[in-house]
């Protein structure tokens, strides 16, 4: 492929995407490649949306350097519909594998997960000093889209629903254009909201980072479990989902909870900042299991 990329084995499909782990013959080292198809029998303008959606995710990749994120080394045109980008390979599992294989995670194990995770989002969610990279809200982070390394340190990867913050404009945040893009397990209230004037910030990310903690600990999602996408909309589980509540069993930490809390804060104004959860006294305490 493009001359210096052989596939070997097929990871993984999307709905218009394979990942493929392949050899890049140039730099002599493994790598993923995204195949992207675009129908054929699709509009000029819907193939034109679907590439504008896929360089946005590319040119919001391409800024971003860091060890708690994967990283993009090439884009590439194969035809008229299908065209690819060339990730880092990572040769462990995901978090939602995991999470299935194993059920849930003890407190110490999910807060050292927790830990990079918040590392890589505070990276993402602040503006480089050169201007060169502006705030991004990731607005799709879940267990699916936390890989691990085969030394097990965890990436943050897909950044198809990203928004990009025009700090100058907007101070730091953004109207909600698309309501309930996104997984809706994982999205707070606000992007549930029909109201025109709703805004978001890196605060959606927070409470993502809060659903991830808990399902990490307990082993479920705090809402909307074994509920279907439809019906979280229908029966606008979301936009009720005022309060978490916490099983008896596995018993977790008081600073763990807290932490949770502080994360699914239901009004956003009152919700902590990914840069305030980097500074959550919950961090600095010890777990001795």
């Amino acid at each position: 492929l493009h001359g210096r990329y052989v596939l070997l084995n097929l990871l993984g499909k999307g709905g218009f995407s394979e990942v493929w782990r392949a050899f890049d013959l140039m730099d002599m080292r493994n790598v993923a490649v995204k195949i992207h198809q675009v129908e054929p029998s699709w509009s000029d303008a819907k193939k034109e949306n679907y590439t504008k959606h896929v360089s946005r995710e590319y040119e919001i990749h391409r800024t971003v350097r860091h060890p708690r994120i994967v990283s993009l080394f090439d884009v590439f045109e194969i035809d008229d519909d299908a065209f690819a980008t060339v990730l880092e390979c990572c040769k462990g599992t995901d978090l939602s594998k995991m999470l299935q294989d194993r059920g849930r995670l003890p407190e110490r194990d999910a807060r050292a997960i927790l830990l990079q995770i918040l590392s890589g989002m505070r990276y993402l969610s602040t503006p480089s000093t050169d201007g060169e990279r502006p705030g991004i809200i990731h607005y799709d982070l879940k267990p699916g889209n936390v890989l691990f390394d085969e030394d097990g340190n965890a990436k943050i990867t897909d950044f198809g629903l990203s928004k990009i913050v025009e700090t100058e404009a907007e101070g730091d945040s953004m109207e909600l254009t698309s309501q309930g893009a996104g997984t809706y397990w994982y999205l707070p209230p606000e992007c549930f909201m029909t109201e025109d004037d709703v805004r978001i910030s890196n605060k959606v990310d927070v409470w993502s980072i809060g659903v991830i903690y808990f399902q990490m600990l307990y082993g479920r999602r705090p809402f909307g479990d074994g509920e279907t996408q439809d019906n979280i909309l229908k029966h606008q589980i979301m936009l009720n989902a005022t309060e978490v509540s916490f099983p008896p069993k596995p018993i977790t930490t008081e600073g763990g909870k807290q932490f949770i809390r502080d994360c699914l804060t239901y009004d956003q104004s009152a919700r902590p900042t990914i840069g305030q959860l980097c500074n959550h006294r919950y961090l600095e305490s010890v777990i001795s299991k």
